[in-house]
């Protein structure tokens, strides 16, 4: 269970920082259910958040950056996603508590900061559910033209609902499965991408490292490098998802570690493999790549299309399809969640807090859903698409805000460990890379947003204008403007002092679960062979 053990020696302070996160820690998960296993949070791990980012994105990354820009991007970008998973394995082994981000920030930095984290993750999901519902609509439209996208959005939106409506399970195995259909597929695009390259394909020739030699940074230069990073960045968005999800899991001690130390997996054959064959086959200057729309403009769909695989182009577009819906589907679970969370600490109304007898934070689900189902549709008009613009811009950079505190928490929770006698060798699990990924992702996250900022002033091949400079930027200064008002709300220090952060509150005590429960995780393998074995029997019998 999630522990009710409070700090005693901290409850008598009279600081207002510290009665605040004291009364606004939550006792128990609040009513989720710990049903997902190994398995669950292994195949999570492997799929979330692979979506249009990696599919479509690479394009104009590979036409601003050129090859050789793109694969360092990506290089550089999955480097900070790994330390960002290690970091939250290191918290969420320990801490696995309802809504993770804004929790954490609460306990181990500030309330103030923690109202910041909580609203603009939950407005990035929000708002990523609406554009991805666009997305499959846009996706859809590659096979079936003359529809309005608003039957698309429609359809999508009454799948995603219904299948949030049950248990969390449910969501956790065709998750499981779309995840699978994902990893199984990077494999054939990346062989297939390889042979197109060598010049194996039914038309095309050779081309190799063609790109690399002629056009490296397709003579953009460093700026055209600078600009691929927010993108990449972009493109990992929600590799964070195992932080969240592992507040439902049955024993995340164990599920946790085998998640986030296979996250290189991923990392390394989605995004560092698929950018680089991208940049074997693609000319970056190629006008499909920069005149295309929708799945058109996918290097992948492209270089079928172009070495005679239009069959291959269809399944491309499918896996486009499964990938958004999976993305969104991510979304749809975080939303009510984290509003869950954050009404649990008192910084969002209290009937968010309010969970079904599934276990569905249903209050917030219906929130976020109607709101994210009504800007897709405000998107289909031009002036409405003009809105979700800005409305989206107000999420840029809510990826490195989420990911900069994520490392901040890990580097103070294991000094506040420290300097409250504990042994670090005595946490559930550890990295020996820590606190050194800690700091270099922590680096490479601010370094990348002064890089937007640079963009934002200064962008690339556009006049500089207040107006661009408010499209990019405007996220930080909503941040600051949130964190400010939160801040003379909340007083107290900028960092609670490392000595009076309580390290008991939320500890995960992990044999009252598996007892209460009368279960055990059986991991990854060994879960989902029993779980093949049991479908099996079921049929036969």
């Amino acid at each position: 269970m999630i522990s009710s053990v409070s700090n005693i020696s901290n409850s008598n302070k009279k600081d207002i920082n510290d009665e605040i996160v004291e009364l606004q820690m939550p006792q128990e998960n609040g009513g989720l259910k710990r049903s997902m296993t190994s398995r669950h949070l292994f195949m999570i791990s492997i799929g979330s958040a692979v979506g249009m980012g990696l599919w479509l994105g690479t394009g104009a990354s590979l036409h601003k950056g050129g090859p050789v820009g793109l694969f360092i991007g990506y290089m550089i970008t999955g480097t900070v996603a790994w330390a960002l998973n290690m970091s939250i394995g290191e918290i969420a082994s320990l801490y696995p508590v309802t809504s993770a981000f804004p929790r954490w920030s609460a306990q181990f930095v500030d309330p103030s900061l923690s109202v910041v984290v909580g609203w603009m993750h939950w407005w990035g999901n929000m708002i990523g559910a609406s554009n991805e519902l666009v997305g499959m609509a846009t996706v859809m439209g590659f096979w079936l033209p003359n529809i309005n996208p608003g039957v698309w959005i429609t359809i999508f939106f009454i799948v995603l609902v219904s299948m949030h409506s049950f248990a969390v399970n449910v969501f956790a195995e065709i998750e499981s499965f779309l995840s699978a259909i994902k990893f199984s597929w990077i494999f054939i695009a990346i062989i297939v991408m390889i042979i197109i390259s060598a010049g194996g394909a039914p038309e095309g020739n050779s081309v190799g490292f063609h790109y690399w030699r002629t056009v490296p940074f397709n003579d953009n230069g460093f700026k055209g490098f600078l600009t691929v990073l927010p993108t990449c960045i972009f493109s990992l968005a929600g590799i964070e998802l195992v932080g969240l999800v592992a507040a439902e899991c049955i024993s995340p001690r164990k599920s946790v570690p085998i998640a986030v130390k296979s996250i290189w997996l991923r990392i390394t054959l989605f995004y560092i493999l698929g950018s680089f064959v991208v940049t074997i086959v693609m000319n970056p200057n190629n006008d499909q790549l920069l005149g295309g729309s929708g799945t058109n403009a996918s290097p992948f769909v492209i270089a079928f299309k172009n070495s005679g695989l239009s069959g291959l182009a269809h399944v491309m577009n499918v896996i486009i399809l499964v990938s958004v819906f999976s993305s969104a589907s991510g979304t749809f679970y975080g939303c009510p969640r984290i509003l869950m969370g954050l009404a649990h600490l008192k910084m969002a109304p209290k009937l968010f807090s309010k969970v079904n007898r599934r276990g569905v934070p249903y209050i917030g689900y219906i929130f976020s859903a109607l709101l994210s189902g009504g800007l897709a549709y405000i998107n289909l008009s031009e002036s409405g698409a003009t809105v979700f613009g800005w409305f989206l811009n107000l999420s840029s950079l809510v990826a490195l805000l989420l990911w900069s505190v994520i490392f901040i928490v890990n580097i103070r929770l294991r000094k506040a460990w420290v300097a409250q006698g504990k042994d670090l060798n005595s946490l559930p699990w550890t990295t020996k890379f820590n606190p050194y990924i800690a700091w270099y992702g922590l680096f490479w996250s601010i370094l990348i947003t002064i890089v937007e900022f640079y963009l934002s002033v200064w962008p690339w091949k556009e006049v500089s204008s207040a107006k661009n400079f408010f499209a990019n930027y405007i996220s930080v200064v909503l941040m600051i403007i949130i964190y400010v008002g939160s801040k003379i709300y909340f007083k107290g220090p900028f960092l609670i002092p490392l000595i009076e952060i309580d390290l008991d509150n939320g500890l995960f005590l992990e044999d009252d679960i598996i007892n209460a429960k009368n279960t055990i995780d059986k991991g990854v393998f060994r879960g989902f062979y029993d779980d093949v074995r049991t479908f099996i029997d079921d049929k036969t019998k």
